[in-house]
């Protein structure tokens, strides 16, 4: 594909910058998404860090959850970071109450497992599919995976829990790539969009 993939970041809440300026270092162009018709116009779409509370409910007032859920069972590329991950996780272990995720990725998803926001830290991590040195994650009250199905693909594990999983098109990373300048998950994320628009889907 010689066209440059549109990529859209949920801008409902989180460091909504930050992964706009790693797409564009991606060769993708980035586009806020904040209403169904933003939605649709988008190749690819990432799930910034938050609270996923707030953005699955802020997702429900703006008329985005069921056409978010709409595409990603269609088969559209979406990319998931810390609240990002849990709203695409099919299950959570400790929901709030009227707590509700996009899906698409078989795994159950603890929050805030690596603790509080003074208990933040950054680690190296080892991605599959990312080549070269591991990736300096970034971990701010971040979520790990307690388990996976049989479709999901662990990318990185950190202290023996998954912090990096892949189903299909769907992509989720506990930490924030996008917050120490490497692009690189986010290459691989372009990447995925790139091979789904070739494929004609």
């Amino acid at each position: 594909m010689t066209d440059v993939p549109v990529v859209g970041v949920l801008a409902l809440q989180g460091d909504v910058r930050e992964h706009l300026v790693a797409l564009a270092a991606a060769d993708a162009v980035g586009r806020a998404v904040r209403r169904p018709e933003e939605l649709a116009e988008v190749d690819g779409l990432v799930i910034p860090g938050g609270e996923s509370t707030t953005i699955s409910k802020l997702a429900v007032l703006f008329g985005l959850m069921e056409p978010l859920r709409a595409r990603v069972r269609a088969g559209m590329p979406v990319y998931g970071t810390c609240a990002g991950m849990i709203m695409l996780a099919d299950k959570i272990l400790d929901p709030r109450s009227g707590q509700e995720t996009i899906g698409g990725i078989d795994m159950i998803v603890r929050r805030n497992a690596f603790g509080r926001q003074n208990e933040s830290f950054e680690a190296t991590v080892d991605v599959k599919g990312v080549e070269g040195d591991p990736v300096e994650g970034v971990f701010i009250r971040a979520p790990w995976v307690e388990s996976v199905g049989a479709e999901a693909e662990v990318l990185a594990e950190h202290d023996g829990h998954i912090v990096a999983v892949r189903q299909g098109n769907a992509l989720a990373t506990s930490f924030h790539p996008e917050l120490i300048g490497d692009h690189r998950v986010h290459g691989l994320f372009v990447e995925m969009v790139r091979a789904n628009l070739a494929a004609g889907s």
